[in-house]
């Protein structure tokens, strides 16, 4: 296996060199994909692939295209560089990253499932965000007719690369928030188990935040129904699934 670390990175110039300090001890390659960040985030995020350039690859795109655009811009990246799974962290501090040596033994016994975290929250979590998770989970196990997703929000994950390569080429992701919860329902489609971690969580280490509550909702609540009509089409298979 050749793992790799991906970190879509939106002006979080205050937390990301705390994320980087900490990865480091991992010793696994990292791309940072600059999601058009303003010129301090951008400055900070050269500065550290400067310093780091043995284990770090920064990739910038031209403008902001959303979580999704530049999750699947580094996802190609590490396809293209012959990675076979990429661990996906955010880079607000959020996610507790001594959990990545968890997702390493999962990935070691299950190289060809998705696994993603399962969050704890403490009492950071903003609560109208906590209750709409609830709703996005029950959406989620409605498309996929499965309770084997227990979280489909969390950004901290393990994506097998062989079925996101395939995925990538068959269908047009979501491009902001709602791609989360998009990409592992698809790939729940397309055959892929999961594995789920428990792992704490906290909002956000530099108290920024890009979630849009109303366009970012409105996104989500969209996905939720296009992938409705999916699972309709997907039926009896994925019923005979769960009842195998």
């Amino acid at each position: 296996m050749k793992i790799c670390v991906l970190i879509p990175v939106y002006n979080h110039q205050e937390a990301i060199d705390r994320v980087v300090e900490t990865l480091k001890q991992f010793d696994l390659p990292c791309y940072l994909v600059n999601d058009g960040s303003s010129e301090q985030c951008t400055a900070v995020l050269r500065g550290i692939a400067g310093q780091e350039k043995d284990w770090i690859t920064l990739y910038e795109r031209d403008s902001n295209g959303g979580k999704g655009a530049a999750v699947m811009d580094g996802l190609k990246l590490a396809i293209a560089a012959g990675f076979t799974h990429a661990i996906q962290v955010d880079a607000d501090g959020q996610h507790s990253l001594a959990d990545i040596d968890r997702f390493l033994d999962a990935c070691a016994q299950h190289p060809g499932k998705l696994i993603l975290g399962k969050p704890g929250f403490d009492a950071t979590v903003p609560k109208k965000r906590l209750y709409g998770r609830r709703i996005t989970n029950l959406w989620i196990w409605i498309n996929t007719l499965s309770f084997e997703i227990a979280d489909g929000m969390c950004g901290f994950r393990c994506y097998p690369l062989d079925a996101v390569d395939k995925l990538l080429n068959s269908v047009q992701l979501g491009k902001h928030m709602e791609f989360d919860i998009e990409i592992i329902v698809r790939l729940y489609w397309q055959g892929v188990d999961v594995i789920n971690i428990e792992t704490e969580v906290q909002y956000p280490l530099d108290g920024i935040s890009h979630f849009r509550m109303l366009q970012d909702n409105l996104l989500i609540s969209g996905k939720h129904a296009q992938l409705f009509f999916g699972m309709l089409r997907r039926f009896p298979r994925l019923l005979l699934r769960r009842l195998q």
